[in-house]
């Protein structure tokens, strides 16, 4: 349930795009951003052994650890130049197992305010070309303002 939202900066998402691309564990993990919308972040994560759990599922802080970036880069769409987020509390609830070939996460800005914005991300895995949602999460970010020296 996208809204729409008109975000104070209009260079976000090239914004968002290099700020990804400076995420040292998104890239360790193999974890791709594939859309940026003001107030939406979608993140794909392909299926690798070293992912996974004992069972051989995707271990469960995989799963949230592209929730909260997610909800993390959502959120960042709506903040003005200058500005950085950081997650100030999530909860996830695990539907299923994350048994399949892809994970994504879309997450989407629920509220926002002056200091902080409270999104949903949703993962879904894809298995056997379905798409079955295994974990929901709620997170609530904060806006943090530059520095002034």
């Amino acid at each position: 349930m996208k809204q729409p939202f008109d975000p104070p900066d209009p260079d976000f998402a090239n914004r968002i795009k290099e700020s990804f691309s400076n995420q040292k564990f998104m890239s360790l993990i193999g974890a791709k951003l594939v859309d940026v919308q003001p107030g939406y972040c979608e993140i794909h994560l392909p299926f690798r052994d070293d992912l996974t759990q004992q069972h051989g599922y995707f271990h469960a802080a995989v799963t949230t650890s592209i929730a909260d970036s997610g909800a993390g880069y959502a959120a960042f769409t709506l903040m003005p130049t200058g500005h950085e987020v950081l997650s100030v509390e999530f909860k996830v609830n695990l539907l299923t197992p994350g048994q399949g070939k892809l994970l994504i996460a879309k997450a989407y800005v629920l509220k926002t305010g002056r200091t902080l914005t409270v999104c949903r991300a949703d993962v879904f895995v894809i298995k056997d070309g379905q798409e079955k949602l295994c974990a929901a999460a709620q997170v609530t970010l904060i806006s943090l303002k530059p520095k002034v020296d």
